[in-house]
């Protein structure tokens, strides 16, 4: 199947779909003859800039619907579209392409290379990409000083904390200019403060018109988002606008400083927005 490039960021029209479209999907699993129904006919659209945080308790099909959204899995019915354009029923390698040019993901832990620098972690996918050394260089240097991380590019994992490993993977998923930002729990293994100082840079990237879409079962952490999705028993049980969204940069401006850790509270700009959204293959 061939892709065609979608309408230029910056010239998007007025009737440019939904970003991110999934229709009447299902998804089974058939395990040791049980029959499991992990998803039964969900309809869910994001649009560019949206802040959305998609909640459920363990076995509610929040993290099947998660790795549709992020290509990981196939609906076993029903269509996904990214730009408009159907994604369900690529080849494994075109959704490898998908994910590597579109998607941007951020795991609860990390998923870094223990034994390799930050900087070298922020350009991995760009060797996938097929993207230049010097050009990695200078687009990695650039995501990590977006996420505070200036000084830190020769770090390895071990000589970081958990905070400023999860920066370094908010780098890693910044740097091919993806459509949207898919979290996993981003804040799961992190101290409240450490995941304060995440949402912050979460908040401001979709202030720079990112789309980030958050997995979450934490509902403080959902309300730093705009909007809450909620599955229950492989259904979309609610779907609401935040009323009164929580401001972490100004929940981090109130926190007393650091004073061991070299890092400064205020996070820097994120990669501008013109720079989003790589053609789908």
């Amino acid at each position: 199947m061939s892709l065609k490039t979608t309408a230029i960021l910056s010239d998007r029209p007025a009737n440019e779909p939904p970003l991110l479209e999934i229709a009447g999907v299902h998804k089974t699993y058939f395990m040791d003859g049980v029959t499991v129904k992990a998803l039964r006919g969900v309809n869910l659209s994001v649009q560019r800039g949206e802040f959305v945080a998609i909640m459920g308790a363990s076995g509610s099909g929040k993290s099947t619907l998660m790795n549709i959204l992020g290509c990981l899995d196939r609906p076993t019915h029903g269509v996904y579209k990214i730009n408009g354009i159907e994604v369900s029923h690529l080849s494994k390698n075109q959704l490898a392409t998908v994910r590597n040019r579109q998607i941007g993901f951020v795991f609860q832990g990390f998923n870094l290379l223990s034994r390799t620098s930050a900087l070298e972690n922020v350009e991995m996918p760009m060797v996938y990409a097929n993207v230049q050394a010097e050009e990695r260089r200078e687009r990695a240097l650039a995501a990590l000083a977006s996420v505070g991380l200036t000084g830190r590019e020769n770090h390895t994992s071990s000589q970081l904390s958990g905070g400023q490993q999860q920066r370094v993977a908010i780098a890693r998923a910044l740097v091919n200019k993806p459509a949207v930002i898919l979290a996993d729990e981003p804040t799961g293994n992190l101290d409240s403060r450490s995941s304060i100082e995440i949402m912050a840079i979460f908040q401001g990237l979709n202030e720079r018109g990112i789309t980030v879409v958050l997995i979450t079962h934490e509902p403080d952490i959902a309300q730093y988002t705009k909007r809450n999705v909620r599955v229950k028993d492989g259904l979309i049980s609610s779907d609401e606008a935040v009323a009164r969204q929580l401001n972490a940069p100004a929940e981090l401006a109130a926190l007393p400083p650091l004073e061991q850790d070299g890092l400064a509270d205020e996070i820097e700009q994120p990669i501008p927005e013109e720079q989003e959204g790589a053609a789908l293959p």
